[in-house]
């Protein structure tokens, strides 16, 4: 007995075949939204209750190791004296996420940002909580975000954890302020 090359077996193998590739696909997708969400919108009713999956560290060290007293210094006085070119360094640790060509990344474009109003890139979907702040983006505005964005707008979507050095800020601040776009 003769047996047709194309019986219901094999079709119904086939479609199993493409049915299986495609729930490998679906379930790499979920994983993949899940592990690398950039959108703090979540999945659905969660949104509220997971924040985005990873902290960018703040590499500095911190003073706690009993040396020397730092005398206190206004940012003022450190501003005047800020090095543009430091501050390209120090941006270093902002560009994975901001760009200074007009265009987005993760978080909006920042040429231009020193006299801006604060959430005012009209095509970035900003916080709520960013939003709401009215005002504009001063030197001393910069750099009292910078220092710990989340504790200085609380809500924001910015993960980075801040720059405790206050030349670091002044710097950079510098540095943007030189790159208006």
């Amino acid at each position: 007995m003769e047996r047709d090359m194309f019986d219901t077996m094999t079709f119904t193998k086939a479609g199993a075949a493409v049915c299986a590739a495609l729930l490998i696909f679906l379930f790499a997708s979920w994983g993949a939204d899940a592990l690398y969400m950039s959108e703090a919108e979540g999945h659905g009713d969660e949104a509220e209750e997971h924040s985005q999956g990873y902290v960018i560290a703040n590499l500095e060290e911190s003073s706690e190791d009993g040396g020397e007293e730092a005398v206190e210094v206004s940012f003022e006085e450190v501003f005047a004296e800020a090095d543009a070119g430091a501050g390209e360094r120090v941006y270093n640790k902002c560009k994975s996420c901001h760009k200074l060509d007009g265009t987005n990344g993760t978080g909006p474009h920042l040429d231009g940002v020193v006299g801006r109003e604060v959430a005012a890139v009209g095509d970035f979907s900003y916080s709520d909580a960013m939003a709401s702040v009215e005002g504009s983006w001063t030197p001393e505005e910069l750099n009292a975000f910078l220092e710990n964005p989340r504790s200085d707008i609380n809500g924001t979507k910015m993960t980075f954890s801040g720059l405790n050095d206050i030349e670091d800020r002044a710097n950079v601040i510098a540095y943007l302020e030189a790159n208006p776009g």
